[in-house]
Formats: C-alpha cells, sequence, structure tokens
C-alpha cells in the first residue's frame, strides 16, 4: 500500500493522538526526535567539512523549537550552527531550547536593527540553510518580520532543507502563491503532508517514534528505518506515487 499523505486535519489529530493519555509523549520528547531526524537529514546530504555552516533560521513556534533541538545537535555533530530568528518564541520550552544552545555557545542573530542587513551577512557566512520558519499550522499571507527575510533566504543561492513544509507553503495547497521557500531537501515529519506532493527534491522521513497502532489506524503505511537511524530516505517512493 502506498504512504499516506497528511491532511491538515489529520496531521493534528495524530498529534494529538501522540500526546495523549494512550500516546504517552509529550511535546519536548516530540521535538527532541524531530530536531534529532532534521539534523541527521542535514549530516546525511551536507556532510560538515564542506558544508560546515549552518544558518538554523527558527520560527516562534513548534518548528522553531525543532529548529533549536537541531541546532544543538548539529554542533554535537561537529558543525558550525548559527542560530536566525526573525521573531523568538515565547513559551517556556522555546526558551528552554534556546538556552540549551546558548549553553554550547552557538551564536544568535535575531531580526532586530537592521534586520536585512544582519540576515545578509549571516547567509553570506554560512554554508546550508535549515528552514525552521514556519509548520503546518501556517496560513498566509506571510507578514512582518518574516516578509523581509523569506526573499532574502530564497535569493541567496544556499542549500535549503525545510523541516515538514517549506516555510509559506500551505499544508494542503502547496506553493499556491508562489512565494514559499524552494528547497533542496524536505524532512516529512510523522508522514508527508498533502501540500508536498509537488516538491521534486531529495525527501526524508523522520518519525521513528511512530507507534505501530497509531500508524495501522491511520493506514500511514510507513516504510522502514534502516539501522538505528532516525530518518529514510522516500525520494523514490514519493515520486512514483
Amino acid at each position: 500500500m502506498a504512504l499516506r499523505f497528511l491532511s491538515a486535519r489529520l496531521a493534528q489529530q495524530i498529534d494529538d493522538e501522540l500526546m495523549s493519555a494512550s500516546g504517552a509523549f509529550s511535546l519536548d520528547q516530540l521535538m527532541e526526535l524531530a530536531g534529532l531526524a532534521c539534523a541527521q537529514t542535514v549530516s546525511a546530504v551536507f556532510g560538515p567539512k564542506k558544508y560546515n555552516r549552518v544558518l538554523v533560521c527558527c520560527g516562534p513556534g513548534n518548528q522553531g523549537g525543532d529548529g533549536l533541538v537541531a541546532a544543538r545537535h548539529l554542533a554535537m555533530f561537529g558543525y558550525k550552527p548559527t542560530i536566525y530568528m526573525p521573531k523568538p518564541g515565547s513559551k517556556d520550552i522555546y526558551q528552554r531550547l534556546h538556552t540549551q544552545c546558548k549553553n554550547l555557545d552557538i551564536p544568535t542573530l535575531q531580526g532586530d536593527g537592521d534586520a536585512a542587513a544582519t540576515l545578509r551577512n549571516a547567509l553570506g557566512a554560512s554554508d546550508v540553510i535549515l528552514d525552521a520558519i514556519f509548520g503546518f499550522s501556517f496560513k498566509g499571507p506571510i507578514r512582518a518580520p518574516f516578509d523581509t527575510a523569506m526573499p532574502l533566504l530564497s535569493a541567496s543561492g544556499l542549500p535549503i532543507v525545510s523541516v515538514d513544509i517549506p516555510s509559506g507553503w500551505d499544508v494542503e495547497e502547496g506553493n499556491k502563491d508562489g512565494v514559499g521557500l524552494q528547497p533542496d531537501v524536505l524532512v516529512s515529519l510523522t508522514a508527508p503532508k498533502e501540500g508536498v506532493r509537488a516538491f521534486k527534491g531529495r525527501h526524508f522521513l523522520g518519525g521513528r517514534f511512530v507507534p505501530r497502532t497509531l500508524e495501522e489506524r491511520h493506514k500511514l503505511n510507513l516504510p522502514p528505518y534502516p539501522g538505528h537511524e532516525q530518518i529514510v530516505d522516500i525520494t523514490e517512493i514519493v515520486q512514483k506515487l
């Protein structure tokens, strides 16, 4: 049976089930596993010798939290990540994840002052971008301060790895407005979303935390993960669908 693509409603339902009393996962756990999968994806495609400087772009929500976890793991993997926050998150979990990055001396740039100049300079000193700005709950239009950052990221010419869904894409209708990022690599979390059916780049799945009962109940038809990896390359699988 074919790998299932998730609607916004089903993706949210699965998240709710994972964090319910029966699923028993905490948000911290899911963020940690998602961020680790993202860091492994960067490492699998863009090795640290050539792509050592990773600009991790974090939005203020849970997607940004995944990015902060990924930044920490990338530092542990031998990369030199820099965090860019157009707008920092205010939740306690976000602040704690950011503190963990600070404890590893991972620099953070924020979208205050001359935000455009700050981002241009950061892009000039980076080898690859990890896009963790918007998640599957994104609804346009893109507002300040993200409306300044997004065009600069797109115009940078740097390879982009997007988390779960490229920033600016609708979870079900894809890049319908033509303003979203065009990543080279995508790491879908749990299962790919309907909006990325048209994505043609390298595609990974990160969701080795999904219980078999939940997978079977929702007919996700997930592929097996190799060895001890937290990711699996699904490029050929999704391109045949």
